[in-house]
């Protein structure tokens, strides 16, 4: 496969759709952190979207109806996390960890008891995502191919970005959830409510992920697999990091994985082994690791100069 044949229209078109959980995720992380919340459970809470979207579509027969079951399952399990961590004062770090296993558990137990399937369930009464056509876009011989053709859920990511950025910084509600994440006994003492601001960042990324979760089960293909988030809850982990918990700096830390995301796809159809194309993205993860420990060194250094 020659290097023109990989990277043209069709392969953006596949980069938008691997960016929207990731981005999805990633704007639910960046709500927790900047409230104070380290939340590391975004895999298990897309995860869960993912499943629940799909239980859903099967029984009510409606993507959106799915969509909204994804929803509510991200919800339930970031209450979860949510009561533990914030409510109780939990340990972050360990919850987070053990959220993630207990959604690999839940779902693969849940799609055995209730589907009757191990692995992969896939039946024609499962209702995805149509997608959509931007009338005058779709006509441009460049631009259609990459930008058209989406679920409605790609392109309400893009508008997520815009709302969460007016939201933190030219809001009220956004500047209490940065002063409780920055300042939370001086904003305690200004009679916010500290702990419920941070419940509700951690709901509101429990409904990001099982967006995100619904994407992948409902937009970018029709069925369930078991474990089927595959690590793009720990990239957007990565991704708040890289960007600094900023909705642009997390946007373009998503597009970067979600490039390299699609990239290792495209591969797959290549000469070069399949083990190294499915390493592409978490190497590129790995070295936004890498970026991201350089730059704090420097601050540090910086600092005690």
């Amino acid at each position: 496969m020659e290097i023109l044949e990989i990277f043209d229209a069709s392969l953006l078109n596949s980069t938008l759709r691997m960016i929207t959980p990731i981005l999805l995720a990633a704007l639910g992380g960046l709500l927790c952190e900047r409230a104070g919340v380290f939340n590391i459970a975004l895999e298990g809470l897309m995860l869960t979207g993912a499943f629940t979207a799909v239980v859903g579509s099967f029984f009510l027969q409606s993507s959106f109806a799915g969509v909204m079951a994804g929803v509510l399952g991200g919800v339930l399990m970031a209450t979860l996390f949510g009561l533990l961590a914030v409510r109780l004062n939990g340990n972050m770090i360990a919850l987070g960890i053990a959220l993630n296993f207990l959604a690999v558990g839940m779902t693969t137990f849940l799609s055995r008891a209730i589907f009757g399937v191990k692995g992969v369930f896939s039946d024609p009464r499962i209702i995805g995502l149509d997608p959509i056509t931007i009338p005058i876009i779709d006509e441009i011989p460049i631009l259609g191919p990459i930008f058209s053709g989406h679920s409605w859920l790609v392109y309400l990511s893009w508008l997520l970005v815009i709302i969460s950025y007016i939201m933190l910084f030219h809001h009220p509600s956004g500047l209490r959830l940065r002063g409780v994440g920055e300042k939370p006994q001086a904003s305690a003492t200004l009679g916010v409510k500290v702990k419920a601001i941070k419940l509700s960042a951690v709901l509101l990324s429990g409904a990001l992920c099982g967006l995100a979760g619904a994407q992948l089960s409902l937009g970018q293909v029709t069925l369930f697999v078991e474990n089927m988030s595959a690590g793009r809850g720990w990239i957007a982990v990565v991704a708040v990091m890289f960007g600094q918990a900023h909705p642009l700096g997390v946007f373009g830390a998503s597009v970067l994985f979600g490039f390299f995301d699609a990239l290792g796809f495209r591969l797959q159809g290549s000469r070069i082994p399949f083990q190294f194309s499915a390493m592409i993205p978490y190497l590129a993860t790995l070295a936004g690791l890498f970026v991201v420990e350089f730059r704090r060194r420097q601050r540090l250094k910086s600092v005690n100069i």
